[in-house]
């Protein structure tokens, strides 16, 4: 039970960062407990990547989250990791490292790059590619006004326990649920495409089982 047995089962699981491709297809997505329904946007999808920043916290392994500013013209106060678009030329590692810098400033030096989590298509056009970095120790953090309204850590072992997550939905047109996972934290409502994300890390590194593997309790710290 310790941040070692974490850390290595992360590079272990993990994709390596040198194979990734922009034109990777999704493994996970927004779709997934909604099978049948038509795509909710048209044209190609948006390559986009956010960072999870795993805190090795002396009280236990923490996954660094915020809560996007109610100014924002879309997803207006949903928690979300620090991410975005993939710009031209950008990798998603760069692209995740740049987009944490802008909007808590987190500086890339204090951030360890283990790997990569499945592509996950969002129901907005996005296919996102999560970049999971290991921070031995969490520098001072500034939110930026205009993206974030709070930072916040929710712990590891809270996350990846199954009993945690939620299948949810909302009605939409025609009377149709949209399902989606969800999970609360402290009053912080995770759910959508990040919950989504954070289900997916965790079966690539526990496999589906509908408890809590005792791989899991081992990495627990």
């Amino acid at each position: 039970m310790s941040h070692a047995t974490l850390k290595e089962r992360l590079a272990e699981k993990l994709a390596p960062v040198e194979g990734w491709r922009a034109e990777t297809g999704a493994v996970r997505s927004d779709f997934d407990l909604n099978p049948g329904a038509s795509r909710w946007v048209s044209g190609p999808l948006k390559p986009a990547a956010v960072l999870i920043p795993v805190i090795a916290d002396p009280e236990g392994a923490r996954v660094l989250l915020t809560r996007r500013a109610d100014s924002l013209t879309k997803h207006t106060g949903q928690v979300a990791f620090p991410g975005g678009r993939i710009d031209p030329g950008e990798t998603a590692v760069e692209a995740a490292l740049r987009e944490a810098r802008e909007e808590v400033d987190l500086d890339p030096a204090a951030v360890t790059v283990l790997g990569l989590s499945d592509a996950y298509e969002t129901g907005t056009g996005y296919l996102v590619t999560p970049v999971i970095g290991w921070i031995d120790t969490l520098p001072p953090l500034t939110a930026s006004p205009a993206e974030v309204a709070e930072i916040f850590q929710a712990p590891w072992d809270f996350l990846m326990d199954p009993a945690n997550h939620s299948r949810e939905h909302l009605e939409a047109p025609a009377g149709v649920k949209r399902w989606f996972w969800a999970m609360t934290w402290n009053e912080q409502y995770i759910w959508g495409a990040t919950a989504g994300i954070i289900r997916a890390l965790r079966a690539r590194l526990y496999g589906d089982e509908p408890n809590l593997p005792a791989s899991a309790a081992e990495d627990a710290a």
